[in-house]
């Protein structure tokens, strides 16, 4: 019987079809608008970032920012650096949304992409295009569910761009919901069905309190924390009910808000688990 060491010897991947690997990352940000400071109660707007990509295929299509891993990289290096080699904006952190590995999904051929979601704070928001990407723009999201059971995403930059795609869903397990795709619209690949799914996981994280601290400064009102779970989820929330929610999740500190027109506002963190 041969060894381990024997087989691996004698072992040659080459004898195997093997796909090209990719990544894809949906960049959350949520804009502030109407008023000075993001802390007080602004009308909020929950926004994706895409690029334009530059070549075939797909040429002048919009596009999640991503591209092919690297020798001697991990998935999650290559989604951070492809991130900032396409648009100059680089996560703290990933958070996965699935892989897609339908054979067809990419018309160059067998070509899997490891999908992420994460948030970018307002500090670090200003994008730049670079690499494959001949524009890197923020675009408002919407995600809507009509009469007849279908989704439409439309993704809006000020009044120059609409994009709109429709999906329908195809199952929802283990806490993550897939889609298929009906049009795609202006977007590349299957890239409008991981943004859906993308958005359904931050959603989902949201409702748990688990994401809506990365998108506001270490300290902020209770009003700003809970306008942020309201425009990631789309929804209203009694402020009493919001409160007695997140109660144990914050603590106070000894600072208030204070402007012109607005009585003081005590700041609140998020409590530490330690």
């Amino acid at each position: 019987m041969e060894s381990e060491k024997e087989f691996l010897k004698n072992y040659n991947i080459k004898d195997y079809e093997r796909p090209s690997v990719t990544t894809d990352v949906a960049a959350f940000t949520i804009e502030f608008r109407n008023e000075q400071s993001y802390r007080r109660n602004p009308e909020n707007a929950l926004k994706i970032l895409l690029i334009k990509r530059k070549g075939y295929p797909f040429k002048d299509h919009w596009a999640l920012p991503g591209g092919f891993l690297q020798k001697g990289e991990t998935i999650e290096q290559c989604a951070v650096r492809e991130m900032f080699e396409e648009t100059g904006v680089q996560p703290a952190s990933l958070m996965s949304v699935g892989v897609y590995s339908e054979p067809d999904r990419d018309p160059r051929g067998w070509i899997i992409s490891n999908a992420y979601a994460c948030v970018i704070s307002d500090e670090d928001i200003r994008a730049t295009a670079g690499d494959d990407a001949s524009q890197a723009v923020w675009f408002d999201i919407s995600f809507e569910q009509t009469q007849n059971g279908g989704y439409v995403l439309t993704l809006k930059n000020g009044e120059d761009i609409t994009i709109t795609s429709l999906l329908e869903e195809v199952d929802s397990r283990f806490g993550k919901t897939t889609f298929q795709i009906k049009d795609p619209g202006e977007l590349a690949f299957d890239h409008a069905k991981i943004i859906a799914s993308a958005l359904t996981c931050l959603r989902s994280s949201a409702e748990k309190f688990e994401a809506i601290f990365d998108f506001l400064p270490e300290t902020f009102t209770l009003t700003a924390l809970q306008k942020v779970q309201e425009t990631i989820m789309n929804i209203s929330i009694l402020p009493a009910n919001f409160r007695r929610k997140v109660s144990s999740m914050v603590e106070e500190t000894d600072q208030y808000l204070t402007g012109a027109g607005h009585r003081p506002a005590k700041l609140f963190k998020r409590k530490s688990n330690r």
